[in-house]
Formats: C-alpha cells, sequence, structure tokens
C-alpha cells in the first residue's frame, strides 16, 4: 500500500503540467494604458486575465528580438513617436531599457533582422521606412536611415493620394526587406546591408490598383508571398525568386463575397498569418468581425477560402498564432476582448472555446513570447 501511494505521488499526469507562456497585447487608444500581458495555457488554451505590463501611450505593434528577451514598440513618448525597447524579466514582467525618437509621422509597424543588429519601422502616415541599430544590450540606437516613399496610386480618394507604408519584413533569408505601402498599391522590395546598417532600393511589386497593400506573410517555403489588401479585401499571390529578390503576381482570392461585404457599413482587412505546416493562411475582417481560413495550394500558390468565422467580438485588428499552429487569437480593438480558437489541424477548421474570452483594453497586437 505505502508502495502504491508513493507511485500515485510521483506518476502524475502531464496533463497537470501544461506549457504556459507569456503573450504581450500592444493596443491603441482608450481605456489601454500601455503593453498588457496574459499567461496562455497552450494545453487548455485558456488565456489569463491581462496585467499591464508596462505604462506607454500607444504601443501599437510589438516585435521580440531574434536571440535576446527583448521586446520592442512602436509608440509614443513626451517626445512625440518612438521606438521602446524592454528587457523581459524571468517573470514576464518588462523593464524599460530606452526610447529613441522615429523623427517622423508615428509607427504604423516594427521588424528586427534575424542578425539582431537592427530593426524597421514603417510610419503609415509620415510615408516612409526607418532603421535603427540595436546595442548589446538590446536598446535601440538613434535612427541610422530614413528613406520616404513617394507618389501615390489615388485610385481610392483620400486613402491613396499619398504613400502609406503599413508593414515591414524580411524574406525567409533575411537578404531583402519587404514594405507594403497602402497608398502606392505596390510591395517597396530594399537589399538588406546588416552591417552598416542600411536599405537599398531593389525594386517593387505592383498590387491591383486600389487594392490598398496592407500586411504580408511569405509561405513556409519561401516560394510565395501572400499579400493581404485592406481595401479590397483579398489576399493576391505572388512568386518569389529567392535568388534575385523579385516577385511575380499570380493569382488573388476574395476574403469575403460581396454579397456579404454590402450587408457592412464598413469592411477593411486587418492581418493575414500562415499556418506552420504550410497549408494553412487565416486573414482578419473588420466590420464583418470575423475571420477568413484559406487553403494553399503548394504547387500554384492559390487559395481557396474553407470557413469564415466569427470573432465574438468587434473590429479584428489583430490575429495570431502560437508557433505550434494549434490555436489562434483574435484580438477584438472595439470590443476590448481577444478571443481564443482552437485550430485543426488536418483541415485547418477554427473551433472557438467556450471560455476563451479575456478582456484587454483595446488591443490591436498579439506576441506569443515562444
Amino acid at each position: 500500500m505505502r508502495i502504491a501511494a508513493y507511485l500515485t505521488l510521483i506518476f502524475i499526469p502531464a496533463s497537470i503540467y501544461a506549457a504556459n507562456v507569456d503573450v504581450y497585447f500592444g493596443t491603441g487608444g482608450s481605456p489601454a494604458k500601455g503593453i498588457y500581458r496574459a499567461s496562455f495555457d497552450t494545453e487548455s488554451g485558456k488565456l489569463s486575465e491581462a496585467e499591464l505590463a508596462a505604462e506607454i501611450k500607444s504601443p501599437g505593434f510589438l516585435a521580440l528580438h531574434p536571440k535576446r528577451t527583448t521586446l520592442y514598440a512602436v509608440a509614443q513618448d513626451h517626445k512625440g513617436p518612438c521606438v521602446a525597447a524592454y528587457q523581459i524579466k524571468n517573470n514576464g514582467s518588462l523593464e524599460l531599457l530606452n526610447t529613441t525618437p522615429i523623427g517622423d509621422g508615428g509607427g504604423a509597424h516594427i521588424a528586427v533582422h534575424s542578425s539582431g543588429r537592427f530593426l524597421l519601422t514603417a510610419q503609415y502616415g509620415g510615408g516612409s521606412v526607418a532603421v535603427f541599430p540595436l546595442a548589446s544590450n538590446g536598446s535601440v540606437k538613434p535612427r541610422a536611415q530614413l528613406i520616404e516613399h513617394e507618389g501615390g496610386s489615388s485610385v481610392v480618394a483620400s486613402r491613396q493620394d499619398k504613400p502609406h507604408p503599413h508593414w515591414a519584413g524580411f524574406s525567409p533569408d533575411s537578404r531583402f526587406a519587404f514594405v507594403p505601402d497602402l497608398g502606392l498599391d505596390q510591395i517597396v522590395i530594399y537589399k538588406v546591408d546588416e552591417n552598416s546598417p542600411s536599405l537599398t532600393a531593389h525594386g517593387h511589386a505592383e498590387a491591383l490598383p486600389g487594392a490598398g497593400p496592407r500586411h504580408m506573410r511569405f509561405s513556409v517555403d519561401g516560394a510565395y508571398i501572400y499579400l493581404l489588401n485592406e481595401l479590397r479585401l483579398s489576399v493576391t499571390t505572388f512568386a518569389y525568386d529567392s535568388d534575385t529578390g523579385t516577385t511575380k503576381r499570380l493569382s488573388t482570392t476574395k476574403a469575403l463575397d460581396e454579397v456579404v461585404k454590402a450587408k457592412e457599413v464598413f469592411n477593411s482587412s486587418s492581418e493575414i498569418v500562415t499556418h506552420p505546416n504550410g497549408r494553412f493562411l487565416y486573414s482578419g475582417n473588420r466590420g464583418n468581425d470575423t475571420v477568413t481560413a484559406y487553403r494553399a495550394n503548394p504547387k500554384t500558390g492559390r487559395l481557396k477560402v474553407t470557413e469564415v468565422e466569427s470573432v465574438r467580438g468587434a473590429w479584428p485588428r489583430n490575429i495570431n498564432m502560437d508557433k505550434d499552429g494549434r490555436w489562434l487569437l483574435a484580438a477584438g480593438r472595439h470590443s476590448n476582448t481577444v478571443s481564443v480558437f482552437e485550430i485543426d489541424q488536418e483541415t485547418g477548421e477554427l473551433t472557438f472555446q467556450r471560455a476563451g474570452v479575456t478582456n484587454v483594453p483595446a488591443p490591436i497586437c498579439i506576441v506569443f513570447n515562444q
């Protein structure tokens, strides 16, 4: 009996030791006060109550350092638009390292190069892209480069009369930087010099007229680019040549049926993510307040809509997945909520978790610290 009791204590079910990861939320507008943090149980899909991790104004988009426990945000300090750097402590709390002025209109997006030597910011209002070197402790050095986009497609009045860079990121091999510009109807492509660090103009990918490029993702194998079009609520697939850093537009898939869109006063796309298995993609639809699920054809890059799922909230400004692609979180900017969905690994179908809604003030960015 003593042996049995002892064994009972030893062989505790593994499910009790669920893997918890920190999730950070960038926010924008009232009632948010800064960056929030919650704990996510990757076994059950339960998201804890969110707590304020760092008080700062409008810490919209966030990015993690690839080699350090450092979190970055485009935000506002007493001098105006800035990049803020935070050390992530062992308990998940954030300690401010420094803030550095952007020196142009507020940052819309931020991305850290895989080398960890520098980061990029995209300024929607300023129409520019900025390069910031990073110090060895993760803090942000003064801006090294500011590139101002020029022109505007003028297809959609008031939205495309001038440049509006909306996202910044890198090719899988980190040799090129990509900046979808809503105002230009283009993805502007730069060659990266990580030693300077600096960007030089390389080329561009033409979106459909009036599409309004917002965010983009590469396919898992790097063969395709999936460009999310904010104004047309669609995803355009480009073939990508990694040797030359050039693209070829292939096909465009609507996120919502035109009949469905007609029933809403306003609709726009927000975010796009690619599943780690390479077979599924997801995009957020503001106004319709849904997530569109797609199946990707690995031979052609063509997408097929498989599901349109309600986010159980309002204005899904951002969506993101955990590293294993088991869970998808949707940030409801206007409902002050984050909803949790389980992803079927065979079909890509989303299943809403009944206890899966957590209150987060004005969430507009979701980052898993994994």
